[in-house]
């Protein structure tokens, strides 16, 4: 168990310099919110979620809803830590032509389920899935 915990401190701290590494280059993004949102990222794609990078579509896998996309940085890092794509990606933060955008959009990044934006959407996101 301390293992583990340690392992995913050691992720978490690597994301949170991929975090900061990516909105410098950038010279634009929310720092705060991607930095916040790091362990829980960490502890649900490294230790809890069932999901495949080399089967992004699996019907089976668990679903991650960020409903405050400007966290985003901290998922682009988890997604690219965790093989869905290669890390040297994360550069392209919010540039033109790029798949990492200041907010997720499922339709260009692999791994994203949800494309989020607004501030509390990913309550109606979440019930409607559900409900499906």
């Amino acid at each position: 168990m301390k293992d583990n915990i340690q392992k995913l401190e050691e992720i978490a701290r690597l994301i949170r310099i991929d975090v900061i590494t990516m909105i410098y280059k950038a010279g634009d993004g929310h720092p705060a919110p991607a930095l916040s949102a790091t362990d829980l990222i960490v502890a649900l794609y490294f230790n809890i979620l069932k999901v495949d990078p080399h089967h992004p579509d699996w019907q089976d896998r668990d679903r991650f809803i960020l409903s405050k996309g400007h966290a985003c940085p901290a998922l682009y890092a988890a997604l690219a830590r965790k093989g869905y794509f290669p890390s040297s990606d994360l550069a392209g933060l919010r540039s033109l032509g790029s798949h990492l955008q200041g907010h997720p959009d499922m339709n260009k990044t692999s791994g994203v389920d949800f494309t989020s934006g607004s501030l509390g959407n990913g309550v109606s996101i979440g019930h409607q899935v559900s409900s499906i």
